[in-house]
């Protein structure tokens, strides 16, 4: 037997492919297959079925199109009510793959859906890949579902499930049974996740909050407190993948074959802020692609709703394809409608660079937006007369920022903050927007 972990760092999402006797299974598989099918060379296996522990809100899932391809079952719980031809497993029924037995777990309370699946060789308890339920250190997080998906369930119902599914099912396993989630730290699936990427029942036994509460009642409070921001594409993923999604490549080659700009549709700028800053295409958003690790997709995600078309701009064509490539990871690809990196050939705008003396000097000459998500605030704001939208929301609640005086846009290290000031400057077209980017740490 062996388990092999892959890990997207940009999304901090995790999936794995188990191999026993020539025969891999897959759980939670990302969007590009290659990688497993990497792996099933490498190790002369065959892929005979993909585990889906439940419509994931925040990637869209390969598992139709693994499914279609190698004429391979996706085993999910019941209550998911996807639309492509599925296996329904409830709790406690099996499946054998080669020498290994993978046993459903119903774990609902991150979703109403949720299936966790306990690895069992010759008996023994192995492993339980976890999917959203149970993290390192922490949760699911129960609002995320509220509303979307076949079942309309309240995040307080969801928050009272997963407290049933702590300690009448996890609480049930060995301590020595490794835990393998679907998400590291960084993941909006969670708040308190910690470091590691794997763990143990016993650990999680010890040391994570939600073993520790007794009381439902308090649980429940506790944990629904405290919550991120939900980006407005994880309803839309969510119906992705209970529909099922095809392989990207054919959007993929359509997309590069019609690279001119399409001016009624969004404008996104990929490259890094200095390089935007000193020019860029009027009525352009700057998220930045940034390298393996940054949140380009969920910022993308939070920033461009599931029902808008945009642009993509870039550095060069290897830039663009990586952008388009990442951006199809949470289907994002086909709303893609025109693409370039040859700048030259466009009138370009530059932005205005802020006096930083005299924006330390005279505060009170400026309007200063603070970006950041709420629980960053809530210990205070940097500048106490600053004025608070998050980001996620900046683009509806964009007439709460006054437009009579210059804005200046902080985060809290200068990659959100230049999306922000790149939103306000396309609609603040006679006030002065600046972006106090990285000069924030001169401020904490």
């Amino acid at each position: 037997m062996e388990i092999k972990q892959f890990y997207d760092k940009a999304l901090s999402q995790l999936s794995y492919a188990i191999e026993s006797q020539g025969q891999i299974v897959l759980v939670d598989p990302a969007r590009d297959i290659q990688p497993y099918l990497d792996f099933a060379k490498q190790h002369d296996g065959e892929i005979v079925a993909v585990l889906e522990t439940h419509p994931h809100a925040d990637f869209a899932s390969s598992h139709l199109e693994i499914s279609k391809r190698f004429n391979v079952p996706v085993y999910i719980n019941s209550k998911a009510g996807v639309y492509y031809d599925a296996t329904e497993l409830g709790h406690n029924e099996e499946v054998q793959i080669g020498d290994l037995i993978f046993r459903a777990l119903f774990t609902p309370g991150h979703s109403p859906d949720h299936n966790a699946y306990l690895l069992l060789e010759n008996g023994t308890e192995k492993a339980v890949f976890s999917g959203d339920a149970l993290f390192v250190g922490d949760v699911g997080r129960p609002d995320l579902r509220e509303g979307v998906g076949n079942m309309q369930v309240s995040k307080k119902e969801l928050a009272g499930m997963m407290y049933d599914t702590i300690n009448k099912v996890f609480s049930n396993l060995d301590d020595d049974t490794i835990v393998y989630p679907a998400h590291g730290p960084g993941s909006l699936c969670g708040k308190n996740m910690g470091k590691e990427l794997e763990t143990t029942i016993g650990k999680e036994r010890s040391n994570n909050w939600a073993f520790q509460i007794q009381d439902k009642d308090q649980f429940v409070t506790d944990f629904l407190d405290g919550q991120a921001f939900i980006p407005i594409y994880f309803p839309y993923e969510v119906k992705v993948n209970r529909k099922g999604i095809d392989s990207a490549e054919e959007d993929i080659h359509k997309i590069f074959d019609a690279k001119t700009i399409d001016e009624k549709a969004l404008i996104i700028d990929v490259r890094d802020q200095e390089k935007f800053k000193k020019g860029h295409l009027k009525q352009s958003i700057n998220i930045q692609l940034g390298d393996d690790s940054s949140k380009f997709e969920t910022w993308l995600g939070s920033i461009v709703g599931p029902d808008e078309s945009f642009n993509l701009v870039a550095e060069d064509q290897a830039m663009l394809e990586k952008a388009v490539r990442r951006t199809a990871k949470i289907a994002y690809e086909s709303h893609i409608t025109g693409m370039t990196y040859q700048l030259e050939q466009y009138d370009l705008y530059a932005d205005q660079q802020i006096d930083l003396q005299d924006f330390k000097q005279n505060p009170d000459d400026y309007t200063i937006l603070d970006i950041r998500n709420e629980p960053e605030i809530a210990d205070g704001k940097i500048f106490e007369k600053a004025i608070h939208v998050p980001l996620p929301e900046l683009r509806e609640r964009i007439t709460e920022v006054p437009d009579q005086r210059p804005v200046v846009v902080h985060c809290a290290g200068g990659y959100r903050s230049a999306a922000g000031s790149s939103i306000l400057a396309t609609e603040f077209a006679d006030v002065a927007v600046y972006d106090l980017s990285k000069a924030i740490s001169d401020f904490k």
